[in-house]
């Protein structure tokens, strides 16, 4: 990746929902479902709760859940993975126990500030919600440099026999992650940054020193092949035991292949690579952890065990791993999926589920800041579809101008980049004005959310 700063253009992008069906204009397997957004989020995964995925894994479906979506779970049939900290800090970050940096005492992880706010409109007005994210402290400035380790993932796709299928690979998309908006500077209104930075920057614009940076520094640490049953059996809530087709593909207009994920066995995988990573001290307490996945959707079954007719897509989410240790280890660790282009409609493509993930990381590290609870955009006057979380991108994902297209000149080629504007800070205090940059609400489109948000109805 060239380390110098490239600008061509920021123009107003297209729509994008984080979770929602394919447009299939592709191939094979994939069938239409009419699908609508999700909001589930990943809770914090304590070392001790993995369990090593066997060739032929038992998983278990999360009790009282609508869809399998609604809570990670492990493989019955797999060891408990050996503890990584208990002989050596082989994985920690230099900042571990001490308050410099930025790092909270107690925990060795990021470095992180703390602050909050009042809500100032709505049913919890005058209340005050604290929070705490990545950086330093936007008033004492400076620039804090995160490491970014990132590990890309191949799918090897397994016959039911056991036999390779096809394996389709992360390489075509690592370099233009690299070159990507989220770990290249382009020229926003809040200055010339990357864009997470650029989306902090905007919502500080005011209060920051004019030096104030919180940037990544990406490096690939592992490239992985990771081995995708064709079926995999699921212990259901009546007890019994069912097999479950645990993959689906398809061929996106631009023939790239992309792959629907059964989302229980994906979690399994998942846990598995960062525990690895982890024991190999790839991914460190100080760092920005990523699991990099080509054209990786996930899908959800019933509690019946069938396919859930519209529970698709999940591109991404972020959490972290945690240990029992004094400091207590946190590794922040996300996954994205690269989006090859005509497999959803509008335009929602590339880095959309990387940009979601590293912005709403960056804003609430550990998953936990609650916010006063708002109703998603678009909805009815009287719907109770909302949250009561910092979750940044969701407010954005549900609207018909979710991204905004940025074309970026490397070798001579210019290819355009579909980063999501995200809801800045502002926005979930419920009030009458913003003093974030301009008085927006979302950026970098400042015209994506209009007005604060709307209370949820009682």
């Amino acid at each position: 990746m060239k380390q110098t700063s490239r600008y061509v253009g920021l123009v107003a992008g297209a729509v994008a929902l984080l979770c929602f069906a394919p447009s299939l204009s592709a191939q094979n397997e994939v069938r239409a479902y009419s699908g609508s957004p999700g909001y589930s989020r990943m809770p914090p995964v304590p070392l001790q709760s993995v369990r090593t995925v066997t060739s032929s894994p038992m998983l278990t479906y999360p009790a009282g859940a609508k869809t399998s979506r609604g809570k990670a779970t492990s493989d019955e049939n797999g060891a408990s993975v050996s503890r990584v900290r208990a002989n050596a800090n082989v994985a920690a970050g230099p900042n571990s126990g001490v308050i410099g940096n930025g790092t909270m005492f107690g925990l060795d992880t990021v470095p992180t500030f703390a602050g909050a706010f009042a809500a100032t409109g709505g049913p919890s007005k005058g209340q005050v919600f604290p929070y705490i994210m990545i950086g330093n402290d936007p008033l004492v400035g400076g620039t804090t440099t995160i490491p970014a380790k990132i590990t890309t993932v191949s799918l090897q796709l397994l016959n039911a026999n056991g036999g390779v299928n096809k394996v389709v690979s992360y390489n075509p998309f690592e370099s233009k992650t690299l070159d990507s908006p989220v770990f290249e500077d382009v020229l926003y209104g809040s200055g010339r940054s990357q864009f997470t930075d650029a989306i902090q920057r905007a919502e500080f614009f005011h209060t920051m020193k004019q030096n104030w940076h919180t940037r990544l520094d990406p490096n690939v640490v592992n490239r992985i092949t990771v081995p995708i049953p064709r079926f995999v059996n699921v212990r259901l809530p009546d007890g019994t035991a069912k097999k479950v087709q645990n993959y689906y593909v398809g061929t996106a207009p631009n023939g790239f292949t992309f792959v629907e994920v059964l989302d229980l066995f994906f979690n399994s995988a998942f846990d598995n690579a960062v525990i690895n990573d982890i024991n190999a001290g790839n991914d460190t307490t100080d760092a920005f952890n990523m699991q990099l996945w080509p054209n990786t959707f996930l899908f959800s079954i019933d509690s019946k065990g069938n396919r859930f007719n519209g529970d698709c897509c999940v591109l991404g989410f972020h959490t972290y791993f945690l240990d029992d240790a004094v400091p207590q280890p946190r590794w922040i660790t996300a996954f994205a999926s690269w989006i090859s282009r005509g497999i959803f409609s509008g335009g929602f493509e590339d880095i959309t589920g990387l940009s979601h993930e590293v912005t709403e990381a960056y804003n609430d590290p550990f998953t936990d800041t609650a916010v006063p609870i708002w109703q998603f955009p678009g909805e009815p006057a009287g719907s109770k579809v909302c949250q009561g979380n910092l979750e940044t991108a969701d407010p954005v994902e549900v609207l018909p101008d979710a991204t905004v297209a940025i074309p970026l000149r490397e070798n001579g080629t210019i290819f355009t980049f579909h980063p999501q504007t995200e809801a800045l800070l502002q926005w979930f205090s419920q009030g009458p004005k913003s003093n974030a940059i301009d008085g927006a609400w979302s950026y970098p489109d400042e015209n994506a959310l209009t007005r604060s948000a709307v209370p949820c109805p009682k």
